[in-house]
């Protein structure tokens, strides 16, 4: 389970970070994935925490060798497809009893090595609803156990801070990042308007001048059938 490696951890959600189309919304929740060396199988247990503090556990095993496989828990799935398509990246596919896709799951681990999964669930009228969440490698703050027969885990002062001390500095450094994007959007434009102010002050210098030209006087450049410009005192309204 080589190409697993990655996503070998528990990892604790960002439920501010998620977007969420059908069911409910967690605030808080973690999610672990383990290997079995000898079966090549998966094994994934997902907690979470309601909005209104109610708590949900789901555990399943899979094996990513992307052919079509019976599922343990027929209240999941009846069949399911898992593949790891690169180091990054593991697809499940969940059909029902008819061989109907119900639900996808695409894990990415991400340039910033957080987990991001995207479940698309499938309705029966042929509509998708789609949610994402994004989450982090646990630092043993959850307020439940991770698993249904394991002791309560009690938050540690420690944990808290490391955790609020990540997310101020993430937010902090988002912010630093707009601020550069909006500083180099600004020297792009700044330099396109050099661009076309030396493109136009060429074309003066190279025009046909028959005056001298004074300083805060308005002149109007015109381009001529040789494409050649000529500067003139006379404004485009005033031609006989």
């Amino acid at each position: 389970m080589v190409q697993a490696y990655n996503f070998l951890a528990s990892w604790q959600l960002f439920p501010e970070k998620g977007n969420y189309e059908h069911g409910i919304s967690p605030k808080s929740g973690t999610y672990k994935i383990e290997s079995t060396q000898q079966t090549k199988t998966l094994t994934i247990s997902h907690n979470w925490v309601s909005i209104d503090n109610a708590a949900y556990y789901t555990q399943y095993n899979i094996t990513p060798n992307d052919t079509m496989q019976p599922m343990e828990h027929k209240d999941i799935a009846e069949s399911y497809r898992a593949s790891i398509t690169n180091s990054s990246t593991l697809i499940i596919e969940f059909y029902d009893v008819h061989d109907q896709k119900v639900l996808l799951i695409t894990k990415e681990i991400l340039p910033n090595g957080y987990l991001k999964i995207t479940q698309i669930h499938y309705n029966a009228d042929h509509t998708a609803a789609t949610n994402i969440d994004v989450y982090h490698k646990q630092m043993s703050v959850l307020p439940y156990s991770s698993s249904v027969s394991g002791v309560a885990i009690r938050p540690t002062k420690a944990g808290i801070i490391k955790h609020k001390a990540l997310t101020a500095m993430e937010e902090q450094t988002n912010m630093q990042l707009d601020q550069i994007k909006q500083q180099i959007e600004l020297l792009a434009r700044q330099a396109q308007e050099l661009r076309k102010r030396k493109e136009l002050s060429l074309m003066i210098y190279e025009s046909k001048l028959n005056f001298k030209p004074q300083i805060g006087q308005v002149y109007h450049l015109y381009q001529k059938q040789d494409d050649s410009h000529l500067l003139s005192l006379v404004a485009p309204q005033e031609w006989g």
